[in-house]
């Protein structure tokens, strides 16, 4: 199994709460940074998506939050698509210290909605095969 794409986000004073930890939804926008530069890095941006007539939606989230992240604390934040059957795919994430202690696993239920009918593609794999450059990325 090959490593999953990651980014490093370093985590501001302003996200965090009274108690000096990070923002409990904070964590959904680090997760959601991290998707959307795998799709950049795969070559699929916002505009190629919108102009296929398509758009990713996430349509479950769940946060389970591990360790607290302070202040200045470096993370690395992975991504990783799992594919079944049908018109949803999974994404599994991690929120992980430089130290490797995980602060938070996200897994995220998520398809790709035609923007005119706003109905889920069949096949969201397929999607990704004719719009990405690095489908590996995508576990394809």
């Amino acid at each position: 199994m090959s490593k999953p794409f990651s980014v490093r986000v370093t985590v501001r004073g302003y996200e965090t709460d009274v108690q000096g930890h990070l923002n409990q939804a904070v964590y959904l926008n680090y997760a959601e940074h991290a998707r959307w530069s795998l799709l950049q890095a795969a070559g699929v941006s916002q505009a190629r998506l919108v102009g296929g007539g398509v758009g990713p939606v996430t349509l479950e989230t769940t946060i389970r939050y591990r360790h607290e992240l302070l202040a200045g604390d470096e993370v690395e934040v992975t991504c990783a698509f799992e594919w079944g059957e049908g018109k949803t795919f999974r994404i599994e994430q991690e929120v992980r210290k430089t130290d490797g202690t995980v602060a938070a696993e996200i897994t995220a239920v998520g398809g790709i909605l035609d923007l005119e009918r706003r109905k889920l593609i069949a096949d969201p794999r397929e999607i990704f095969k004719e719009l990405a450059t690095d489908l590996p990325l995508f576990g394809l």
